[in-house]
């Protein structure tokens, strides 16, 4: 399997976020760079450098007004005597449907969900990298090849249209769906992740050409809380095209292979040309975020499992923190699903 990876991503390098009000490291650090990597060559990945594709496919999924404030917000941060070295928000709207702030504090609030994607000088380029690492990954599918990974750093799952959240700032899987429906008429994208991916589900809410599909941890008592309920369906004519299935804390593989059945079920119904895998590793039983219990030959078993749809599968990094075993439980899910002869 082609994997795809610049090495640009690992400049993005946050130092802190808020957990609980309190200051913390960052979890979303350079080194998951060097896990995922030895991961992805241990399943017989070989690895590339993604090319340069400019604006187009991330606009196609980000407004204008966002993807200027990521560019330059930070530079405009600099200029704000005495602020932080990071931008980080410290006011947020409780509506987003009236004026647009001039100020670059007022924009921070407006562009940023929470502390957890602080930015920094490198962020953008590597948000970028990331981005262009899911495009040729998507590109090398519809040329032929039954699967891609792209090994995204920083992940996207939780950036909107227009937000920023969770560690990202572009929204890699969107992207990549984006990528595909230039000739697939269908994509349905499937969210192993621990995190709901409310940015996913935010950008195609309302489109009936891309199914959504997320399992992870019940958000009623975990982030991201205000989304991945099993009752958002989609809106207008997106209303029936996404599909939410929110796990007890703790869940181990049976449970989450349960589930993910269930999920397949939905996909064949969607009768979807090409899927795109939205992998989080942070599922895992010794994960720091420690919200669900899958085992590594659980991710082994996810994969082979994906793998009997059938489809022209993107995979995408989203989550994954650091542990002992993030690199073998990527080489386990991409083994699973066939990395080593596909």
């Amino acid at each position: 399997m082609k994997a795809f990876y610049a090495e640009e991503q690992k400049r993005h390098d946050p130092k802190a976020f808020l957990s609980s009000g309190a200051a913390q490291p960052n979890p979303e650090m350079p080194e998951r760079v060097e896990r995922l990597l030895a991961g992805a060559l241990s399943a017989g990945c070989t690895i590339e450098r993604p090319r340069d594709h400019g604006l187009g496919p991330v606009a196609a999924v980000h407004t204008p007004e966002y993807l200027d404030f990521l560019e330059h917000i930070y530079t405009r941060w600099q200029r704000i005597d005495g602020a932080s070295a990071e931008v980080i928000p410290n006011i947020h709207p409780i509506a987003r449907n009236g004026s647009y702030p001039a100020s670059a504090v007022g924009q921070a609030g407006y562009h940023m969900a929470d502390t957890a994607c602080p930015i920094s000088g490198e962020t953008w380029q590597s948000a970028l990298w990331s981005a262009w690492s899911a495009v040729d990954a998507a590109e090398a599918v519809m040329s032929g090849a039954p699967a891609a990974y792209a090994l995204c750093r920083p992940p996207g799952h939780h950036a909107f249209a227009d937000v920023a959240g969770g560690f990202c700032f572009i929204n890699n899987s969107a992207v990549a769906a984006q990528v595909l429906r230039r000739t697939a008429s269908r994509v349905a994208i499937l969210d192993v992740d621990l995190h709901h991916g409310n940015g996913t589900q935010g950008i195609f809410y309302t489109r009936p050409d891309v199914l959504t599909v997320s399992l992870h941890a019940d958000p009623v008592r975990f982030y991201p809380f205000f989304w991945g309920h099993a009752d958002e369906r989609g809106e207008g004519p997106g209303l029936g095209y996404n599909f939410n299935l929110p796990l007890p804390r703790k869940s181990a593989d049976a449970a989450f292979l349960a589930a993910l059945e269930v999920a397949f079920q939905r996909i064949r119904a969607f009768s979807p040309d090409a899927l795109v895998v939205a992998l989080g590793l942070d599922a895992f039983e010794g994960d720091p975020f420690g919200g669900l219990s899958v085992s590594t030959p659980g991710f082994s078993r996810i994969g082979e499992a994906i793998a009997k749809l059938g489809l022209p599968t993107v995979i995408v990094q989203e989550g994954g923190y650091l542990c002992d075993e993030l690199g073998d439980n990527l080489t386990a899910f991409l083994t699973g699903f066939g990395g080593k002869t596909r």
